[in-house]
């Protein structure tokens, strides 16, 4: 079982449960002297607090992507070029399927040559009677730094939150992706830099991989990238790095959007990769971007998202801003701005077609 599997949590929680179990059930059942059964006992306790704390903390890691492997807790990979990744050939991925109706593959791009987690999740529609010859446009979910793929299903309410709104007709249904943010467990803010080509991976090695498996729109119409935190940074800014990739973008409180200086030292990489100099540079492109926070955000002051689209103004880029009354950041602000979110990007994006 992979480490940050759901699988591998609730197996845990089951251990965890028989122990506590087996320790009311064998308290006084415990044969010999005393000298015996109470190291005994203290063992069994000490059985059950191990359990528990092991459950807390894959679920925590689980959250946060702190750990993405077992060869990466255990250290196993260590001395490894994490620039050029180990793991299957260049392009080559197996998709396995999961108890929550995903895929998911462990895929070395082609361009970037960074090896890292993609999840894809289909909708109900694409396997319905009739649809077999209907193409669907594609909804790029990026994670937080720190996280994990895994953190949009089980914070996130993806892509169960997404298909209710389906339901209810508020968006239209879309092939959810979702990448790891940092192949490598290095951050860049979604930017190429000399040493990582992340931005090739999310914008050119990812789209490659899900457009030749699965019956996705063709053109940046049928293509649009969600993200929250770091991952809506990078939401905001891979649109206008690459428009003939991806129509539009949803912004759910995004860092800083002049750049950090902690994650980007140099100051013209830092700068020419921040989506306000990207919005101030761009000419004509069409491109949508929803950037959304709440008043309460002292990590996505609303301050930045006005100051963003006074920049936008004249370039040809649609700028849509939402401004909560209240929230914090996390992901119970973040899912009250998927109705407004989704169903904009739904404006945005082409429907299913047979194009």
């Amino acid at each position: 079982m992979e480490l940050t599997s759901t699988s591998f949590l609730v197996t845990l929680v089951v251990v965890t449960a028989l122990a506590m179990l087996a320790l009311l059930l064998l308290w006084n059942r415990i044969p010999g002297p005393g000298w015996v059964r109470w190291p005994v006992r203290v063992l069994m306790i000490g059985l059950c607090q191990l359990t528990a704390i092991c459950v807390v903390a894959t679920s925590i890691n689980s959250s946060y992507g702190l750990y993405s492997s077992w060869d990466d807790l255990l250290g196993t990979d260590a001395g490894q070029d994490t620039s050029a990744m180990t793991g299957p050939p260049l392009g080559r991925a197996k998709f396995s399927q999961g108890g929550d109706g995903t895929q998911s593959t462990y895929f070395r791009g082609s361009h970037s040559k960074l090896a890292g987690q993609v999840v894809v999740w289909t909708p109900p529609e694409y396997e319905a009677p009739g649809a077999e010859k209907t193409r669907f446009p594609v909804l790029m979910l990026l994670h937080g730094y720190p996280g994990s793929p895994r953190t949009w299903m089980d914070l996130g309410r993806m892509p169960g939150a997404l298909e209710e709104l389906v339901q209810l007709g508020a968006a239209h249904p879309f092939i959810v992706v979702i990448p790891e943010l940092y192949p490598g467990g290095v951050n860049t803010d979604c930017s190429n830099t000399p040493e990582r080509k992340i931005a090739d991976w999310l914008a050119q090695d990812v789209p490659d991989l899900v457009a030749k498996r699965f019956r996705t729109l063709r053109g940046p119409a049928g293509w649009g990238v969600m993200g929250v935190s770091t991952g809506a940074f990078c939401a905001a800014k891979l649109p206008l790095q690459y428009p003939k990739v991806f129509r539009a973008g949803a912004a759910l409180d995004p860092d800083p959007l002049t750049g950090d200086p902690g994650v980007l030292a140099n100051p013209s990489l830092r700068e020419r990769n921040s989506p306000m100099w990207l919005v101030e540079h761009t000419k004509k492109a069409d491109v949508g971007l929803f950037l959304a926070t709440s008043a309460q955000d002292k990590s996505s002051p609303p301050q930045q998202l006005a100051a963003f689209a006074k920049a936008a103004e004249g370039t040809g880029v649609r700028v849509k801003t939402l401004i909560r009354p209240q929230g914090g950041h996390n992901f119970q602000t973040w899912s009250a701005m998927y109705p407004d979110a989704l169903g904009w990007l739904s404006t945005e994006i082409s429907p299913p077609g047979d194009r």
